[in-house]
Order: C-alpha cells, then structure tokens, then sequence
C-alpha cells in the first residue's frame, strides 16, 4: 500500500506539472471575404491575395524559446459563401516528396499540415496533409488522442480544390530551389456535420486552426534526397515541427492549443479590422484548468470529485457546478451570453447550451 501510494504521488507530480505548464498565447487571424473565387493555381498572385495580410512566420512547435526555423513559413486566409481560401509559402532550398498515393502517411517526409475545428469544442475535427507532390492524406479525428480518439482515414474532403506551385526542381539535388506553394479552397459542407444544410461563417464567428511544417534533415543521393542519419544513433535525426501557433509542446492533437480564425465580411484590401478574441474564451480556458485539476486529482485518488475545495483551484469563474463519478465528471459555469452555459467533460469535449 504504501509502495503503490509513492507511485500515485510521483504520476500526480509528473501529471501536476504538465497541467501547470505555461501555454503559449494562442495567436489570431482576421480572414476578409472575397466576391469572386481565386484561380486555385497554387501561385497566389492574384489581386485578392495580393491584398490579404501574410500570418506570422511559423515557429518551432514549442514556442519562442526554441529556435526559430531557417526557413519561412507563412500563410494566407480568405473566404466567401462557399469556401475558405488557404494560401502557403514554404521556402525550400531542396523541395523534396516521393509519395504518391493519398492517405500515405505523408509526415514521414516534409509537408504541410492543416488542422481545423469549426465549432471549438476540440473533438471531430479535421486534419489535412499535403506534399510538394500534391500528395493528400486528409482525415477525421473524433476526440484527441490524450481522450483515446481515433483517426478516421475513411473520411474524404469532398469537393476539395487544391493546386501546388513549385519554384524549384523537385527531388533535383543538382541546383537550389526558391520555395513551393499551395492554393486550397475547402467547401464549408465538407466541415459540416449538416451535409446539405451547411452554412457559410457569420461576420465575428471564431474558428480553431492551425498549420504544421513537418521539416527533416536530407542529404542528397544519386536518385534524390535522403533522411540524414545521426551517426550517434544510426537512426534518422529528428524531424522539425513549425507552427503558425505555438503548442509549448510537441504535440499538434491538443486543439484548445490551436490559433484562431476569425471572418471579416469585409472585402479584401478595404482596411483591416483588429482580432478580438471572444470574452467565452477566457470562460473555456478556466474550465479547461479546471479539467487539469480533475485529471490530477484522479491520478492520486483514482476517482473525480464534485468537491471544487479539492481541486485545490483559484477559479475566477463563478457559479461553477460539479457532477462527478469514479469515472465520469461535468464541470459548469455560466456563460457570457444570457441563460447560457459552458460545460466540459472528462473526455476535454467543450460547448455551450
């Protein structure tokens, strides 16, 4: 008994520290509307996204106290009734792909990722990769990996557009290249649960997304390129994770870690509007604590509690509920809007009623 009580108390420091680990800032872009659809070419020269603001350069996975990549990386957003337009720049002095066939696990090699949860609530949401090849592994997760979700390789994009622009020779270690890009325009029914009674965002609406760079060390052979292997190990060196939104963490399956878009239906290239990150926000985020105390306190008692006293938390938040079983916990607390309410369960599911 008291070997197995050693062993809960040190889980609950390692499960403690994680949970009380800084998060980075979540980071915000305002996407404009646009009255005619791009030219999905993959060259992003046209008026509209000539006007649109480029993102932040992408940053290491974990945050600002790692080093930034040597390479940039950075993106553009817009949309209409029936699309959201993606535009990405990725510089690359030595474009590299070999797979061919869609729903190849392509982050084995370099590519650019695209994670996406329409409502927030972090479970069912979207992940699609591609590579300099035009390469596409597109897929559905129904909850993070942390709750036991699982990847739906079965679902399809419907209706996807995308095109891949390359200044460079790929798979050509004989000459350096420029960069390549990527054009997508993703059907707002393709992100819906409502198949045809889709919707197209409202003016102020708030999604979660984010991009990942997948970026591995090669070295050039007679056929190409090649993983470079760390003579240390004799196995490949690891691969670089670049971010538009920093995690703090090498994991891109925590969607509450993601950025946020936000719909302007303002026309491109007419000002700029400021993002302004919802007041429910900072609501979920206490919750999301909240959640971290449950999660802690079971990996030393081995049951939830509806006891906010032995969360041992300071929450802001008021009015806050608990219903709790060994297995099962609900936690609750008003929201902004009137007769509204936020809620979040064991599994990190997070909406409002």
């Amino acid at each position: 008994m008291f070997r197995k009580s050693i062993l809960l108390i040190g889980l609950s420091i390692i499960n403690l520290a994680v949970y009380a680990q800084d998060i980075p800032q979540a980071k915000g872009y305002v996407a404009y509307k646009v009255s005619q659809k791009p030219i999905i070419d993959g060259k992003l020269e046209e008026s509209n996204w000539l006007a649109a603001n480029w993102s932040s350069p992408f940053m290491d996975i974990q945050g600002t106290d790692f080093p930034m990549p040597n390479q940039l990386t950075q993106m553009k957003m817009l949309w209409d009734e029936n699309f959201l337009y993606i535009g990405i720049l990725l510089k690359e002095k030595n474009i590299w792909a070999t797979y061919t066939e869609r729903e190849s696990v392509i982050f084995h090699e370099n590519d650019i990722e695209i994670f996406i949860d329409p409502d927030g609530d972090t479970h069912n949401y979207y992940e699609i990769e591609v590579n300099a090849l035009g390469t596409l592994w597109d897929l559905l997760l129904t909850k993070p990996y942390k709750n036991g979700g699982r990847p739906i390789n079965g679902w399809n994009i419907n209706d996807f557009e995308y095109a891949i622009h390359l200044d460079g020779t790929i798979n050509d270690p004989s000459d350096v290249d420029d960069h390549w890009s990527i054009e997508m325009a993703i059907p707002w029914k393709s992100l819906s649960q409502s198949g045809p009674s889709y919707k197209a965002p409202e003016n102020g609406d708030q999604w979660r997304i984010n991009f990942s760079r997948v970026q591995w060390q090669i070295e050039p052979t007679a056929n190409g390129y090649t993983k470079k292997i760390n003579p240390q190990t004799g196995k490949s060196y690891p691969e670089d994770n670049w971010v538009w939104s920093p995690m703090g963490l090498i994991n891109m399956h925590l969607p509450e870690r993601w950025g946020y878009l936000q719909f302007s239906d303002s026309q491109v290239g007419n000002g700029n509007q400021a993002f302004v990150m919802h007041a429910d926000e900072q609501i979920k985020n206490e919750l999301r604590k909240l959640y971290d105390a449950e999660k802690a306190f079971f990996a030393i008692q081995g049951h939830y509690t509806d006891q906010l006293t032995e969360l041992n938390s300071n929450t802001p938040l008021s009015d806050v509920a608990i219903e709790a079983t060994k297995s099962w916990f609900k936690i609750s607390c008003p929201a902004t809007s009137k007769d509204k309410y936020w809620y979040i369960t064991e599994d990190s599911r997070i909406w409002k009623k």
